[in-house]
This record gives C-alpha cells, sequence and structure tokens, in this order.
C-alpha cells in the first residue's frame, strides 16, 4: 500500500495569529498566504493537519465548545476543504500525556488514522514543542519565525520566515508522488 507523506501543523501562532488561550472565535486572524500555501499542498499530494495542544482546557480557562467554535472559525478563514484533520490535546501541563506536545502521540493517531508516510512528512510550528514533536515523531521539522518563533529557537531542520516560505520549501525538496514506502 502507498502510504501518502503529510504535513502537520501548530495552529496559534503558526497557521493563525498567537491569541494567549484563545477561547474566542472573533480574535481568530489567520496569518496571509495561509489558505493559498495550504491548498498547494493539498494539490500536490499532500494531507494536511493540524496539531495543537490546547492547555487551557486542562487549566479550565476555555471549554471543549469553545475551542470547537475557534477552530469552526479558523476552518472558515483558512478553508475547511484544506485541512484532512486536526487533533488537539487538552491536557495541562504537569499531566501525563502521550498527547501533548512534545510527546508524538497525535502525529501517530493522524498517522495510523489516515496512513500517512512519516519518513516523507514535515511538522511545521514556531514553538521549540512543535520542533521536538516532529523529531519524536520521526519527520523533517520546519519552525517558522511567527507567533513564539524568533524567541524559541529550536534548531528544527529547516527555519522559514513564515508558512507561506516553510509550504515553498516542502513542495521545492519533496516528491510526493514517489512510490516510496
Amino acid at each position: 500500500m502507498n502510504r501518502q507523506p503529510a504535513v502537520f501543523f501548530d495552529r496559534d501562532g503558526t497557521l493563525m495569529e498567537e491569541v494567549e488561550y484563545c477561547s474566542d472565535p472573533a480574535k481568530v486572524r489567520v496569518l496571509p498566504g495561509v489558505p493559498e500555501a495550504l491548498r498547494k499542498l493539498k494539490a500536490a499530494g499532500f494531507a494536511v493537519f493540524i496539531v495543537t495542544n490546547q492547555s487551557g482546557i486542562g487549566r479550565g480557562m476555555f471549554t471543549d465548545a469553545q475551542y470547537e467554535a475557534v477552530q469552526h472559525e479558523f476552518l472558515r478563514q483558512a478553508g475547511s476543504d484544506s485541512i484532512d484533520a486536526s487533533y488537539y490535546c487538552p491536557d495541562a501541563p504537569g499531566v501525563p500525556s502521550t498527547r501533548r506536545k512534545p510527546e508524538p502521540g497525535m502525529v501517530f493517531e493522524a498517522a495510523a488514522d489516515f496512513a500517512i508516510d512519516l519518513s516523507r512528512s514535515f511538522f511545521v510550528g514556531d514553538k521549540a514543542v512543535d520542533v521536538e514533536c516532529g523529531r519524536r515523531a520521526g519527520v523533517k521539522t520546519i519552525q517558522v519565525l511567527t507567533g513564539y518563533g524568533a524567541s524559541q529557537p529550536a534548531g528544527p531542520d529547516y527555519l522559514a520566515k513564515n508558512v507561506v516560505e516553510a509550504v515553498d520549501f516542502v513542495l521545492q525538496t519533496s516528491l510526493p508522488s514517489s512510490n516510496s514506502v
């Protein structure tokens, strides 16, 4: 069976403006160029996922329903057809979790759910935990300088100004239609 490559994205600070513990859909602002960049990935044969820590839920700052409302608005702005699935972890820091980044549990869930070839996949995020999550999952890592990226150097495989530059790098260095297994 041919397994598809994917790009896993952190959401807050990577695909949309960083809003500390965003629980209000009115505060969602997708970063410039993101909808077009996601469409390019889909057109090139990549699966596209969001993998996000949402510790505000575990901390009692907002509810799952508020997260879903924010996510719905994000998808409306970014293009719901450009995301295959979203995975989120509500666990607060300090709670044992195989899903909370930097642990790779959500990446492994997506890979199993969608038959993803991790060896040909990427993780794009602004924080050090995103880069570490990608490393632990065995994918190539790209850190963007949006959100917290400029203040959290993490030694990724590639450093990009933003998601548009990250996607250009993915497309220039990958052949998603190859028959690698």
